[in-house]
């Protein structure tokens, strides 16, 4: 069964032009057509602290392998932000009810993506975070 993305875009006054855009991929593993199998599963945390918090770290073979990383903010609070960074390089910012979804290239054994409540205080409460990476792994091949 194949793994698939979908992405939906739409705004009736973005930059005064409608826009309606939809596209999904389906998940391959590198240099093939085979789907991607293998996935970290769905895990879920729950941040207090604006300290960096390692949510993934590299395979240790530092190979070059296919993976996408999925992470969304559950906050229903559009103000609590958290900070997402790869080898200590900020990437962005995830708001209340903002995901990410992007390749992630291992080829540091060393790396990791992090991730702090930046705008956290001990009155707004836990920033709950939801993540999962969608893997090949060749420790563990399933297809050919």
């Amino acid at each position: 069964m194949a793994t698939t993305a979908q992405l939906t875009l739409a705004s009736g006054d973005i930059a005064g032009d409608p826009v309606n855009v939809t596209k999904q991929a389906t998940l391959t593993k590198d240099k093939s057509v085979n789907d991607l199998d293998q996935s970290t599963g769905l895990s879920r945390v729950h941040l207090r602290s604006a300290t960096n918090k390692v949510l993934l770290t590299a395979n240790a073979e530092g190979n070059d392998l296919a993976s996408k990383v999925y992470i969304i903010n559950k906050s229903e609070d559009s103000s609590l932000y958290v900070t997402i960074t790869i080898n200590a390089q900020t990437i962005g910012k995830l708001y209340g009810g903002d995901f990410l979804f992007i390749p992630w290239s291992q080829t540091d054994t060393s790396a990791a993506i992090e991730v702090a409540a930046t705008s956290w205080t001990s009155s707004t409460g836990d920033i709950p975070i939801e993540y999962v990476q969608f893997h090949e792994d060749t420790d563990f091949l399933t297809n050919a």
